[in-house]
């Protein structure tokens, strides 16, 4: 089952602020940061990726549970896709 329909270039934008912020983390740990910076920027990356899961989490419970003219197996496919996901996530 795809995951994502349509234009995914604002998920794509925040793939790389993401990608960009995890860069920082490299670039301060190589130039010796002090803690406080690090954790800073870590923190930060933690706070963007929890928004993405948000996001997608979002779009499909839109798209593949929630979404009119679904079949009953298609929404229980979708639902069981999605504990899947929150199971892993939540460990």
């Amino acid at each position: 089952m795809a995951h994502l329909s349509g234009d995914n270039s604002e998920l794509i934008a925040r793939v790389r602020r993401i990608s960009g912020q995890v860069g920082a983390i490299e670039r301060a740990l190589q130039s010796q940061a002090p803690c406080a910076e690090v954790l800073h920027l870590v923190a930060a990356v933690r706070g963007a990726v929890a928004g993405l899961i948000e996001e997608v989490i979002s779009d499909h419970l839109e798209e593949h549970v929630s979404r009119p003219g679904l079949t009953d197996a298609e929404r229980a496919a979708g639902a069981e896709e999605l504990l899947t996901v929150i199971r892993r996530y939540s460990k």
